[in-house]
Protein backbone atom coordinates (compact mmCIF):
# COMPACT_ATOMS: atom_id res chain seq x y z
CA UNK A 1 0.00 0.00 0.00
CA UNK A 2 1.49 3.43 -0.78
CA UNK A 3 2.04 5.30 2.11
CA UNK A 4 0.24 9.04 2.67
CA UNK A 5 3.29 11.38 2.75
CA UNK A 6 2.27 14.26 6.00
CA UNK A 7 4.61 17.31 5.29
CA UNK A 8 5.37 18.19 8.83
CA UNK A 9 5.70 21.83 9.72
CA UNK A 10 7.47 23.41 12.81
CA UNK A 11 9.41 25.59 13.79
CA UNK A 12 8.61 29.14 12.93
CA UNK A 13 8.83 33.05 13.35
CA UNK A 14 7.04 33.13 16.48
CA UNK A 15 8.41 33.70 20.36
CA UNK A 16 7.12 30.03 20.73
CA UNK A 17 9.62 28.43 18.04
CA UNK A 18 11.28 26.44 20.69
CA UNK A 19 8.23 24.47 22.12
CA UNK A 20 7.31 24.07 18.08
CA UNK A 21 10.42 22.48 17.60
CA UNK A 22 10.07 20.02 21.02
CA UNK A 23 5.60 18.97 19.73
CA UNK A 24 7.22 18.67 16.19
CA UNK A 25 9.71 15.82 17.39
CA UNK A 26 7.25 13.87 19.55
CA UNK A 27 5.07 13.83 16.64
CA UNK A 28 8.01 12.68 14.28
CA UNK A 29 8.75 9.83 16.90
CA UNK A 30 5.16 8.85 16.97
CA UNK A 31 3.48 8.90 13.74
CA UNK A 32 2.88 5.44 12.12
CA UNK A 33 5.94 4.42 9.80
CA UNK A 34 4.61 2.29 8.52
CA UNK A 35 1.07 3.97 7.02
CA UNK A 36 2.94 7.46 6.66
CA UNK A 37 6.39 8.89 5.33
CA UNK A 38 6.65 11.99 7.16
CA UNK A 39 7.95 15.07 4.99
CA UNK A 40 9.97 17.15 7.53
CA UNK A 41 9.82 20.90 7.14
CA UNK A 42 11.35 23.33 9.44
CA UNK A 43 11.23 27.02 9.59
CA UNK A 44 13.73 29.10 11.06
CA UNK A 45 13.05 32.01 13.13
CA UNK A 46 13.94 34.57 10.33
CA UNK A 47 10.71 32.38 8.50
CA UNK A 48 12.92 30.32 5.93
CA UNK A 49 11.31 27.08 5.14
CA UNK A 50 13.75 24.04 5.11
CA UNK A 51 13.56 20.86 3.49
CA UNK A 52 15.38 17.91 6.25
CA UNK A 53 16.08 15.31 4.78
CA UNK A 54 17.60 13.16 7.84
CA UNK A 55 14.93 12.02 10.05
CA UNK A 56 17.53 11.19 13.07
CA UNK A 57 19.36 14.51 12.44
CA UNK A 58 17.66 17.59 11.87
CA UNK A 59 17.87 19.27 15.81
CA UNK A 60 20.51 20.55 17.70
CA UNK A 61 20.01 20.13 21.55
CA UNK A 62 16.77 18.03 20.73
CA UNK A 63 15.87 17.62 24.78
CA UNK A 64 17.09 20.73 25.96
CA UNK A 65 14.19 23.06 25.60
CA UNK A 66 16.76 26.07 26.46
CA UNK A 67 19.06 25.34 23.28
CA UNK A 68 17.05 23.37 20.90
CA UNK A 69 17.58 24.88 17.81
CA UNK A 70 16.91 23.54 13.84
CA UNK A 71 19.52 22.18 12.21
CA UNK A 72 19.51 24.37 8.49
CA UNK A 73 21.49 22.73 5.92
CA UNK A 74 18.62 21.41 3.75
CA UNK A 75 16.82 22.54 0.83
CA UNK A 76 15.27 26.08 0.82
CA UNK A 77 11.15 25.46 0.49
CA UNK A 78 8.51 27.07 -0.90
CA UNK A 79 4.75 25.93 -1.21
CA UNK A 80 2.46 25.97 -4.41
CA UNK A 81 0.01 24.08 -5.90
CA UNK A 82 0.00 22.32 -9.38
CA UNK A 83 -2.07 23.17 -12.20
CA UNK A 84 -4.37 20.32 -11.82
CA UNK A 85 -4.75 21.11 -8.35
CA UNK A 86 -2.23 17.84 -6.56
CA UNK A 87 0.02 20.08 -3.49
CA UNK A 88 3.40 19.64 -4.03
CA UNK A 89 6.50 20.57 -1.86
CA UNK A 90 8.70 22.72 -4.42
CA UNK A 91 12.53 23.46 -3.72
CA UNK A 92 13.98 26.67 -4.92
CA UNK A 93 16.90 26.20 -7.18
CA UNK A 94 15.99 22.79 -7.26
CA UNK A 95 14.51 21.00 -10.62
CA UNK A 96 13.14 17.84 -8.33
CA UNK A 97 9.46 18.14 -6.75
CA UNK A 98 7.99 16.22 -3.90
CA UNK A 99 4.84 16.41 -3.42
CA UNK A 100 2.56 15.77 0.27
CA UNK A 101 -0.53 14.56 0.60
CA UNK A 102 -1.45 16.68 3.84
CA UNK A 103 0.13 19.02 6.29
CA UNK A 104 0.42 18.58 9.77
CA UNK A 105 1.24 22.09 11.40
CA UNK A 106 2.88 22.18 14.71
CA UNK A 107 3.48 25.92 14.96
CA UNK A 108 2.44 27.28 18.32
CA UNK A 109 1.59 31.19 18.43
CA UNK A 110 1.98 33.92 15.90
CA UNK A 111 2.44 32.54 12.27
CA UNK A 112 1.78 29.31 12.72
CA UNK A 113 -1.64 28.80 14.81
CA UNK A 114 -2.94 32.72 13.89
CA UNK A 115 -4.74 31.55 10.49
CA UNK A 116 -1.46 32.63 8.45
CA UNK A 117 -0.30 29.25 7.77
CA UNK A 118 -3.67 28.28 7.40
CA UNK A 119 -4.15 30.80 4.73
CA UNK A 120 -1.21 29.48 2.75
CA UNK A 121 -2.02 26.23 2.80
CA UNK A 122 -6.07 27.21 1.83
CA UNK A 123 -4.64 28.70 -1.11
CA UNK A 124 -1.95 26.36 -2.04
CA UNK A 125 -5.33 23.68 -2.20
CA UNK A 126 -3.22 21.61 0.37
CA UNK A 127 -5.40 19.84 3.16
CA UNK A 128 -3.89 20.46 6.37
CA UNK A 129 -4.58 19.39 10.23
CA UNK A 130 -6.21 21.68 12.38
CA UNK A 131 -8.44 24.69 12.49
CA UNK A 132 -8.73 27.00 9.25
CA UNK A 133 -8.26 30.60 8.57
CA UNK A 134 -10.93 32.05 10.50
CA UNK A 135 -10.88 29.66 13.90
CA UNK A 136 -7.09 29.92 14.24
CA UNK A 137 -7.02 34.06 13.83
CA UNK A 138 -9.79 34.42 16.66
CA UNK A 139 -8.43 31.71 18.65
CA UNK A 140 -5.51 33.50 18.53
CA UNK A 141 -6.54 37.20 19.83
CA UNK A 142 -7.71 36.70 23.00
CA UNK A 143 -9.68 40.03 22.70
CA UNK A 144 -11.44 38.66 19.64
CA UNK A 145 -12.24 35.41 21.25
CA UNK A 146 -13.21 36.66 23.99
CA UNK A 147 -15.88 38.97 22.53
CA UNK A 148 -17.44 35.95 20.60
CA UNK A 149 -17.07 33.73 23.87
CA UNK A 150 -19.19 36.75 25.45
CA UNK A 151 -21.78 36.57 22.55
CA UNK A 152 -22.19 32.73 22.95
CA UNK A 153 -23.26 33.35 26.56
CA UNK A 154 -19.74 31.23 27.54
CA UNK A 155 -18.36 32.63 31.08
CA UNK A 156 -15.52 34.63 31.10
CA UNK A 157 -13.15 36.80 33.19
CA UNK A 158 -13.75 40.67 32.89
CA UNK A 159 -11.17 42.19 30.66
CA UNK A 160 -10.06 45.18 29.22
CA UNK A 161 -8.14 45.52 26.39
CA UNK A 162 -5.44 48.21 25.60
CA UNK A 163 -4.30 49.32 22.56
CA UNK A 164 -0.18 50.75 22.40
CA UNK A 165 -1.46 53.87 20.71
CA UNK A 166 -4.14 54.55 23.44
CA UNK A 167 -2.02 53.67 25.77
CA UNK A 168 -2.03 57.18 27.60
CA UNK A 169 -5.87 57.83 27.86
CA UNK A 170 -5.65 55.05 30.57
CA UNK A 171 -4.83 55.19 34.51
CA UNK A 172 -4.07 52.13 37.14
CA UNK A 173 -7.01 53.81 38.70
CA UNK A 174 -9.57 52.75 36.45
CA UNK A 175 -8.26 49.61 35.72
CA UNK A 176 -8.23 48.56 39.45
CA UNK A 177 -11.71 49.97 39.88
CA UNK A 178 -13.03 47.42 37.24
CA UNK A 179 -10.76 44.68 37.43
CA UNK A 180 -9.84 45.04 41.16
CA UNK A 181 -6.41 43.02 42.48
CA UNK A 182 -4.66 41.04 41.60
CA UNK A 183 -5.01 41.19 37.68
CA UNK A 184 -3.17 39.53 34.72
CA UNK A 185 -1.32 41.39 31.55
CA UNK A 186 -1.30 39.10 28.71
CA UNK A 187 0.02 40.18 24.59
CA UNK A 188 -3.01 39.37 22.99
CA UNK A 189 -1.54 36.93 20.28
CA UNK A 190 0.36 35.28 21.78
CA UNK A 191 0.20 31.47 23.91
CA UNK A 192 2.36 29.71 26.02
CA UNK A 193 2.32 32.34 28.55
CA UNK A 194 5.17 34.36 26.60
CA UNK A 195 5.29 38.03 27.91
CA UNK A 196 2.22 37.39 30.73
CA UNK A 197 2.79 38.97 33.95
CA UNK A 198 0.45 39.10 37.22
CA UNK A 199 -0.30 42.80 38.61
CA UNK A 200 -0.66 42.90 42.34
CA UNK A 201 0.08 47.05 43.07
CA UNK A 202 0.41 50.06 41.30
CA UNK A 203 4.47 49.77 41.38
CA UNK A 204 4.54 46.47 39.27
CA UNK A 205 1.74 48.05 36.78
CA UNK A 206 3.84 50.57 34.52
CA UNK A 207 6.68 47.91 34.05
CA UNK A 208 4.10 44.44 33.37
CA UNK A 209 2.22 46.67 30.72
CA UNK A 210 5.68 48.15 28.87
CA UNK A 211 6.73 44.55 29.04
CA UNK A 212 3.78 42.69 27.52
CA UNK A 213 3.76 45.57 24.82
CA UNK A 214 6.75 44.10 23.66
CA UNK A 215 5.28 41.23 22.51
CA UNK A 216 2.12 42.60 20.76
CA UNK A 217 0.09 46.42 19.83
CA UNK A 218 -2.47 44.62 21.71
CA UNK A 219 -3.05 43.55 25.15
CA UNK A 220 -5.53 42.61 27.70
CA UNK A 221 -5.78 43.54 31.22
CA UNK A 222 -7.79 40.75 33.02
CA UNK A 223 -9.34 39.74 36.31
CA UNK A 224 -8.19 37.31 38.81
CA UNK A 225 -9.98 34.34 38.98
CA UNK A 226 -9.82 32.34 41.88
CA UNK A 227 -10.43 28.09 40.83
CA UNK A 228 -8.46 25.14 39.70
CA UNK A 229 -7.04 25.22 36.36
CA UNK A 230 -8.87 22.41 34.38
CA UNK A 231 -7.53 21.50 30.60
CA UNK A 232 -10.27 19.66 28.33
CA UNK A 233 -8.63 18.49 24.84
CA UNK A 234 -11.64 18.54 22.09
CA UNK A 235 -11.58 16.52 18.97
CA UNK A 236 -13.50 16.55 15.60
CA UNK A 237 -14.77 18.74 13.16
CA UNK A 238 -18.89 19.08 12.52
CA UNK A 239 -19.18 16.23 15.62
CA UNK A 240 -16.35 16.78 18.18
CA UNK A 241 -15.40 15.02 21.17
CA UNK A 242 -14.13 16.28 24.39
CA UNK A 243 -11.55 14.28 26.59
CA UNK A 244 -11.67 13.44 30.30
CA UNK A 245 -10.58 16.60 32.00
CA UNK A 246 -7.56 17.15 33.10
CA UNK A 247 -5.84 19.72 36.02
CA UNK A 248 -2.76 21.94 36.53
CA UNK A 249 -1.45 22.84 39.61
CA UNK A 250 1.20 25.39 39.14
CA UNK A 251 4.04 25.83 41.54
CA UNK A 252 4.47 28.92 40.68
CA UNK A 253 2.81 32.37 41.59
CA UNK A 254 0.77 31.09 38.26
CA UNK A 255 1.91 28.81 35.21
CA UNK A 256 4.25 31.15 33.28
CA UNK A 257 6.45 30.28 30.32
CA UNK A 258 9.13 29.09 32.71
CA UNK A 259 7.36 26.85 34.86
CA UNK A 260 5.40 25.15 31.41
CA UNK A 261 9.08 24.63 29.62
CA UNK A 262 12.16 25.32 31.65
CA UNK A 263 11.10 23.70 35.40
CA UNK A 264 10.70 20.16 35.80
CA UNK A 265 8.60 21.00 38.41
CA UNK A 266 6.56 24.40 37.63
CA UNK A 267 3.59 22.25 37.62
CA UNK A 268 1.79 19.10 38.92
CA UNK A 269 -0.77 17.36 36.67
CA UNK A 270 -3.95 15.19 37.35
CA UNK A 271 -4.84 13.31 34.26
CA UNK A 272 -7.89 12.60 34.90
CA UNK A 273 -8.80 15.02 37.90
CA UNK A 274 -11.24 13.71 40.71
CA UNK A 275 -14.34 15.66 39.19
CA UNK A 276 -17.74 14.48 39.94
CA UNK A 277 -19.73 13.14 37.13
CA UNK A 278 -21.80 16.30 36.94
CA UNK A 279 -18.54 18.33 36.68
CA UNK A 280 -16.80 16.32 34.01
CA UNK A 281 -19.91 16.21 31.89
CA UNK A 282 -20.70 20.01 32.45
CA UNK A 283 -16.87 20.98 31.29
CA UNK A 284 -16.94 18.48 28.08
CA UNK A 285 -20.33 20.19 27.63
CA UNK A 286 -18.86 23.44 28.16
CA UNK A 287 -15.28 22.86 25.78
CA UNK A 288 -17.39 21.72 22.89
CA UNK A 289 -19.44 24.84 23.22
CA UNK A 290 -16.74 27.20 22.81
CA UNK A 291 -14.95 24.76 19.99
CA UNK A 292 -17.92 25.50 18.55
CA UNK A 293 -18.11 29.20 18.97
CA UNK A 294 -14.81 29.75 17.39
CA UNK A 295 -15.80 27.30 14.65
CA UNK A 296 -12.61 25.35 15.55
CA UNK A 297 -12.05 21.81 13.77
CA UNK A 298 -9.63 18.93 13.86
CA UNK A 299 -8.24 19.94 17.30
CA UNK A 300 -7.96 22.21 20.55
CA UNK A 301 -7.40 22.25 23.61
CA UNK A 302 -9.81 24.02 26.16
CA UNK A 303 -8.41 25.77 29.41
CA UNK A 304 -10.71 27.19 32.32
CA UNK A 305 -11.31 27.68 35.97
CA UNK A 306 -13.14 25.50 38.14
CA UNK A 307 -14.41 27.99 40.76
CA UNK A 308 -15.33 26.37 44.57
CA UNK A 309 -19.22 27.23 44.10
CA UNK A 310 -19.22 25.09 40.62
CA UNK A 311 -19.06 28.33 38.31
CA UNK A 312 -16.68 27.35 35.30
CA UNK A 313 -15.02 30.23 33.48
CA UNK A 314 -13.10 29.87 29.96
CA UNK A 315 -9.74 31.07 29.65
CA UNK A 316 -9.16 30.27 25.87
CA UNK A 317 -8.52 27.68 23.68
CA UNK A 318 -5.56 26.61 21.84
CA UNK A 319 -5.97 25.36 18.44
CA UNK A 320 -2.58 23.99 18.34
CA UNK A 321 -1.92 22.65 21.80
CA UNK A 322 1.56 21.77 22.92
CA UNK A 323 2.07 18.31 21.28
CA UNK A 324 4.89 16.75 23.13
CA UNK A 325 4.68 13.28 24.69
CA UNK A 326 3.93 15.07 28.09
CA UNK A 327 1.70 17.60 26.30
CA UNK A 328 -1.55 17.71 28.45
CA UNK A 329 -3.73 17.86 24.56
CA UNK A 330 -2.66 13.91 24.01
CA UNK A 331 -2.47 12.97 27.62
CA UNK A 332 -5.93 13.76 27.84
CA UNK A 333 -6.59 11.20 25.06
CA UNK A 334 -4.46 8.75 26.27
CA UNK A 335 -6.55 8.25 29.39
CA UNK A 336 -9.84 8.32 27.07
CA UNK A 337 -8.58 5.48 24.94
CA UNK A 338 -7.13 7.02 22.35
CA UNK A 339 -3.00 6.52 21.69
CA UNK A 340 -0.62 9.13 20.81
CA UNK A 341 -0.22 7.09 17.58
CA UNK A 342 -3.40 6.98 16.91
CA UNK A 343 -4.44 10.49 17.69
CA UNK A 344 -2.17 11.87 15.22
CA UNK A 345 -3.85 9.54 12.05
CA UNK A 346 -7.37 10.54 13.62
CA UNK A 347 -6.15 14.22 13.03
CA UNK A 348 -4.76 13.47 9.35
CA UNK A 349 -7.43 11.52 8.77
CA UNK A 350 -10.30 14.72 9.87
CA UNK A 351 -7.94 16.65 7.81
CA UNK A 352 -8.38 14.59 4.47
CA UNK A 353 -12.26 14.60 5.28
CA UNK A 354 -12.57 18.51 5.32
CA UNK A 355 -10.66 19.02 2.75
CA UNK A 356 -12.28 16.47 0.58
CA UNK A 357 -15.74 18.18 1.58
CA UNK A 358 -14.38 21.49 0.39
CA UNK A 359 -13.51 20.10 -2.75
CA UNK A 360 -17.37 19.37 -3.50
CA UNK A 361 -18.02 23.10 -3.06
CA UNK A 362 -18.95 25.41 -5.97
CA UNK A 363 -16.06 28.17 -6.13
CA UNK A 364 -16.58 28.80 -10.37
CA UNK A 365 -20.01 30.74 -10.16
CA UNK A 366 -19.91 34.09 -11.31
CA UNK A 367 -22.36 37.05 -11.20
CA UNK A 368 -22.49 36.80 -15.59
CA UNK A 369 -23.84 32.89 -15.10
CA UNK A 370 -28.07 32.21 -15.80
CA UNK A 371 -29.61 31.78 -12.94
CA UNK A 372 -30.37 28.35 -13.35
CA UNK A 373 -26.14 27.45 -13.68
CA UNK A 374 -26.20 25.78 -10.11
CA UNK A 375 -29.28 23.01 -11.19
CA UNK A 376 -27.28 22.26 -14.49
CA UNK A 377 -24.92 21.17 -12.70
Amino acid sequence: MKKIRVGILFGGKSAEHQVSLLSAKSVIEAIDKNKYEPVLIGINKSGEWFLCEDLNHYLMHPSDPKHIHLIETGERVTVVAKQDGNPLVSLAGNALHQTVDVIFPVLHGTYGEDGTIQGLLKLANIPFVGSGVLASAVAMDKDVMKRLFRDAEIPIAKFITLHSHSLKNTTFEEIEKTLGLPLFVKPANLGSSVGVSKIKNRQEFDEKIAFAFQFDHKILLEEYIAGREIECAVLGNEEPIASLPGELIPQHEFYSYEAKYLDEAGALFKIPTVLSSTEIEKVQALSIKAYQALCCEGMGRVDMFLQENGRIVINEINTIPGFTKISMYPKLWAISGLSYSDLIDRLIGLAVERFQKDQKLNTLLTLMDEPHALSDQ
